[in-house]
C-alpha cells in the first residue's frame, strides 16, 4: 500500500507501535481487576492478530510532520484503507462486497439469511486526526471474529464486518455521509451537491475512484437484514479512566450540530482606513467565539468555532467576509437550543454594532440518541458474566458491573439507530483527547476491548 495522505506534496512516514507510545502517556488509575481481559487473542485462519494489523494499518494516510491522519473521503489515502479492508476479509474467506454508498462489508454466513449481527465502524479520518478514532473499531472487528473463531464458536446468526465510508466528514464537510445514506436521512440530491473545498463533488469524487455514484441511496433492504449493530470505539472523554474500566458501553449521544455563520462587511485598506470607518467582520467574529465560550459553560454544554473562512484572507485587507463553523453539543435539547440561540443572539446584536450583515446555516443536526435499550440490557448481562469468569454467553446474572456512559460525539452507530437497534463499546482513553495526534489507548485496554467484542458478538450471534 502506498501513504499518501490525500493532497499533494504531502510527506508520509511510518507511525509508532503501540508499545512505543505508552511511555509518552500519562499512566491513568489502575483498571478494576479483570484477569481475563488479559490475554491475547492470537492469529487463526490466516488472520493477523490485533497487533500485527495495527502495525499494518498505521503508516496510512499519517503525515509525516504532524504526526496526525489525512484519510479523507475518497482519496489515495482512503483507497489505500479500503484496499486493507478487503484484504482482511480475504484472508479470512469472508464474503466481501461494497455496498452502492461506497460502505464496505464483510460476511461470515449467508448475507441474505437476516437477522445479522455487524460490528465495525470507519477507517477515515478528521484533519491531522488520531490513530483510534474509528479504525480501532474496525481493527478489533476482525480481531474479535479471529478469537471467536478460535474459541470454535459456532454462529447461529450471520455476522458482518463493516467500514463506513465518509464517517467524519472532513472533506466534504457532513458527517456519517455513509450510513445516512444508507438509512436516508441524506438523500440523492442533497449526496450530488456536497462539495470540497477545491469544488469538487461528491459524485465526482466517486467516480474517481471507482466507485458509481448513480448508484447512491437508501438501503432498505439491506437495513432490513441486520438484526443488531455494535461499534466499538475508544472512548473521547476519561469517564472510564476516572472510573478504572478498562471497557464500557453507551447509554446516549448527545444532541449536536453544525451551524454556518457568515458574517459580510466591506473589504478595505488595513494601512489607509480609519477605525472608525470599518465594516470589519472579524470583529464580530471574534466577539461571537467568546460568546459560545460563555454559552457553554453557563449551560454546561460545549460549543466550538474550530473552522473559518476568510475573504479576500489578505494581511494587509480588512476582510469582506469571515465565515465561522460552530459545532455546539449538550446532554439534551433544551439546553443545545439555549446554547446555538445565545449565540446567535449575541452574533447579531454583535453584527448590527459594526454595521455587519449576518447569516446562520444550520448545516447538520442530530438529535440525542438513545442506543436500544433492550440491546443494551443483555450486552450488560453477557459482558458481566464473562468480566466474572462467565462463559462469555451470559447465564451468570451475578456479573460484574459494566460503567455507562454517555458521549457527546456522533457516530455511525447513532445514525443507524433509527432503523435498526444499535449498541457501542468504549475503550479507556487515559488523557481523554480525540481528533488529534495525542490520540491513544493503551494496548492492554485494547485488547480488553476487543475480548469485550468478541464477548458481546458470541452472545449475540452464537449457539
Amino acid at each position: 500500500m502506498t501513504t499518501d495522505g490525500g493532497r499533494p506534496g504531502e510527506a508520509e512516514g511510518s507511525s509508532p507501535a503501540l508499545s512505543d507510545r505508552r511511555d509518552e502517556r500519562p499512566r491513568s488509575r489502575e483498571p478494576q481487576p479483570r484477569e481475563q481481559l488479559s490475554r491475547v487473542p492470537g492469529p487463526v485462519s490466516g488472520g493477523a492478530s490485533f497487533q500485527e494489523m495495527w502495525r499494518e494499518l498505521a503508516p496510512v494516510g499519517r503525515h509525516r510532520e504532524t504526526g496526525g491522519y489525512r484519510r479523507y473521503a475518497w482519496t489515495p489515502a482512503d483507497a489505500d484503507c479500503r484496499a486493507w479492508f478487503r484484504q482482511q476479509a480475504e484472508a479470512r474467506g469472508l464474503t466481501y462486497e461494497a455496498d452502492r454508498n461506497g460502505n464496505q462489508w464483510a460476511w461470515l454466513g449467508d448475507p441474505t439469511a437476516g437477522d445479522a449481527v455487524v460490528t465495525g465502524s470507519h477507517l477515515d479520518s478528521v484533519p491531522d486526526g488520531g490513530a483510534f478514532d474509528g479504525p480501532l473499531g474496525v481493527v478489533s472487528s476482525f480481531a474479535a471474529l479471529d478469537e471467536l473463531l478460535a474459541r470454535g464458536a459456532r454462529f447461529a446468526r450471520p455476522l458482518a464486518l463493516v467500514n463506513f465510508g465518509d464517517e467524519e466528514g472532513a472533506r466534504f464537510g457532513l458527517a456519517c455521509v455513509g450510513s445516512r445514506l444508507t438509512s436516508g436521512q441524506l438523500t440523492v440530491e442533497q449526496a450530488h451537491r456536497l462539495t470540497d473545498a477545491e469544488g469538487i463533488t461528491l459524485p465526482r469524487a466517486m467516480e474517481a475512484a471507482g466507485y458509481d455514484p448513480d448508484a447512491l441511496g437508501a438501503d432498505p433492504e439491506r437495513l432490513g437484514r441486520i438484526g443488531a449493530f455494535v461499534e466499538l470505539h475508544v472512548e473521547q472523554g476519561r469517564a472510564l479512566d476516572l472510573s478504572g474500566d478498562r471497557v464500557g458501553l453507551a447509554s446516549a449521544i448527545w444532541p449536536h450540530g453544525r451551524w454556518r455563520f457568515d458574517f459580510r462587511g466591506e473589504a478595505n485598506h488595513a494601512g489607509t482606513t480609519r477605525l472608525e470607518d470599518r465594516r470589519d467582520p472579524m470583529l464580530s467574529y471574534a466577539e461571537t467565539v467568546l460568546a459560545a465560550r460563555r454559552e457553554a459553560e453557563l449551560a454546561g454544554a460545549v460549543a466550538t468555532f474550530g473552522k473559518i473562512s476568510v475573504e479576500p484572507n489578505g494581511v494587509n485587507a480588512i476582510p469582506s467576509l469571515v465565515r465561522g463553523w460552530l459545532d455546539s453539543r449538550a446532554a439534551d435539547q433544551v439546553t443545545l437550543d439555549q446554547v446555538v440561540g445565545g449565540v446567535e443572539k449575541a452574533a447579531r446584536a454583535y453584527a448590527e454594532a459594526h454595521g455587519i450583515d449576518l447569516d446562520v446555516v444550520r448545516e447538520s443536526f442530530t438529535p440525542v440518541v438513545e442506543f436500544d435499550h433492550a440491546l443494551r440490557d443483555e450486552l450488560t448481562r453477557i459482558l458481566g458474566a464473562a468480566a466474572a469468569g462467565g462463559d462469555g454467553a451470559g447465564g451468570d446474572d451475578g456479573g460484574l458491573r459494566v460503567p455507562v456512559l454517555g458521549t457527546g460525539a456522533g457516530h455511525d452507530a447513532g445514525i443507524l439507530s433509527s432503523s435498526i437497534p444499535t449498541a457501542m463499546l468504549f475503550v479507556r482513553n487515559p488523557t481523554g483527547v480525540s481528533h488529534s495526534p495525542a490520540e491513544f489507548a493503551a494496548e492492554d485496554d485494547c485488547v480488553a476491548g476487543v475480548l469485550a467484542l468478541a464477548d458481546a458478538l458470541e452472545g449475540l450471534a452464537c449457539r
